[in-house]
């Protein structure tokens, strides 16, 4: 077992491995998918005559487009990766779909074209394609690198350890950006630099795991294997009918992960609508990373002592507050409030939310549950992110969007109460 290898400050050479991969790909969430790009976009599509309310809307569809192509196939890409030998190849195949994609943004027409907007769009749904697809063997290969007694520690802390690492490359940018008049470069040309470092971040942390972490278990590979892949889903979903309280658990995951994350992909363009600074947008993104941290690995030491279910309706509710509080949202200080509200919650419910999930998996199923797993995290964000487009573009006002997934996550925390967190399948 991989916890039987010599440890460093408690975790083996495989659970770092793992964790560090969280601490690349977690450069794009936070400077792709909440702070850099979309400020970079909302102003090209401001230069290219676009309303607020319509190119917020159009980052969220956007949004909805790639997890849309990700949701459709993340059923067949796990069910094929429990193949032997295929898993890494999989996970290299999407990585580095989504490290192109980013490296593209650096190089992308200049804002003077009329469709630039429209052309960033393309690479951003293209870099969560990738991110996507790549993250459905990166959870599953979590049962890869420990067991399920030190699950909720190993997956908190490669959360921690996402919002701590990837404040490295962000702060650079920052140092930079708060002293751009002095700099012999523009704007423009630091946030096409910024889109290449987390390429590079993102490519330089991936090596550990690409060298340390193993397909622990397999299906040999047969004949046809892509029907037969078709055919495992099939029978996979026939065999949910067998496991109620995971089926249970995922229906309720599907709602309340909407809300949390349609919040992280849409946060700066929602802030943007509200007039708020980039400089001090980005400020308090930072913070927000730091208060993440120990906020995530709390979580995780605290799951052992009262139980990943309970914690999860710490996050919930959480969120619930979130929601009500951002109607009134109207200064900086109301988004900072916000913004640290969501740090204390939202790598915790995430994690606690995988490593729940993987010890309700049956053995030998992890790469096909965790592929349905992402299904419904994937559909899940179109019904967010949709649900906030058209209710901003409807109303005129972002807050009521975010204000609307108040429900989801009410929803959510009325389904996973029925759910047992031994797994048993009743």
């Amino acid at each position: 077992m991989a916890t039987e290898s010599k440890k460093f400050l408690g975790y083996s050479k495989q659970e770092w491995s793992w964790v560090l991969q969280d601490t690349g790909n977690s450069a794009y969430s936070l400077m792709i998918t909440t702070t850099i790009f979309p400020l970079f976009y909302k102003a090209v599509a401001e230069g290219a005559g676009i309303a607020d309310a319509n190119s917020t809307a159009y980052l969220s569809y956007a949004n909805s487009i790639g997890t849309l192509l990700v949701g459709l196939m993340a059923p067949i890409l796990g069910s094929i990766a429990e193949y032997k030998g295929f898993r890494k190849p999989m996970f290299t195949v999407g990585t580095l779909l989504g490290i192109a994609s980013v490296l593209m943004m650096g190089f992308s027409p200049s804002g003077s074209w009329t469709f630039a907007w429209l052309g960033l769009l393309v690479l951003y749904v293209l870099s969560n394609v990738g991110f996507s697809s790549s993250n459905i063997f990166y959870d599953a290969s979590l049962l890869d690198v420990t067991d399920k007694r030190r699950m909720s520690r190993v997956s908190s802390m490669g959360y921690g350890m996402g919002y701590i690492g990837s404040c490295i490359p962000f702060l650079v940018y920052m140092v930079f950006m708060l002293n751009i008049d002095s700099m012999p470069f523009s704007l423009d040309w630091l946030t096409r630099a910024a889109f290449v470092m987390t390429a590079v971040w993102w490519f330089v942390f991936t090596i550990p795991y690409w060298q340390n972490v193993k397909q622990k278990s397999w299906i040999q590979p047969t004949a046809h294997p892509i029907r037969d892949a078709f055919k495992r889903v099939a029978n996979t979903l026939k065999e949910m009918a067998q496991y109620k309280q995971l089926f249970v658990f995922l229906l309720a995951y599907f709602l309340y992960i909407d809300g949390v994350g349609t919040i992280i992909s849409m946060a700066t363009a929602v802030a943007t609508d509200l007039g708020i600074e980039a400089t001090v947008l980005i400020v308090v993104l930072l913070i927000v990373q730091i208060v993440a941290f120990p906020f995530t690995v709390l979580y995780g030491y605290l799951a052992k002592r009262f139980g990943d279910k309970l914690m999860i309706y710490v996050g919930i509710t959480t969120y619930i507050i979130i929601c009500i509080y951002a109607l009134s949202m109207e200064t900086a200080t109301d988004f900072f409030i916000l913004a640290c509200m969501v740090g204390t919650a939202q790598g915790g419910l995430q994690a606690l939310s995988r490593s729940m999930f993987g010890k309700l998996v049956p053995e030998g199923k992890s790469n096909e549950f965790f592929g349905i797993y992402n299904v419904f995290g994937k559909f899940s964000s179109i019904i967010g992110t949709t649900l906030l487009g058209i209710i901003t573009q409807w109303t005129g006002n972002s807050l009521n969007g975010v204000f609307a997934l108040i429900i989801l996550f009410l929803i959510g925390g009325v389904l996973l109460f029925g759910v047992k967190e031994d797994g048993t399948k009743g």
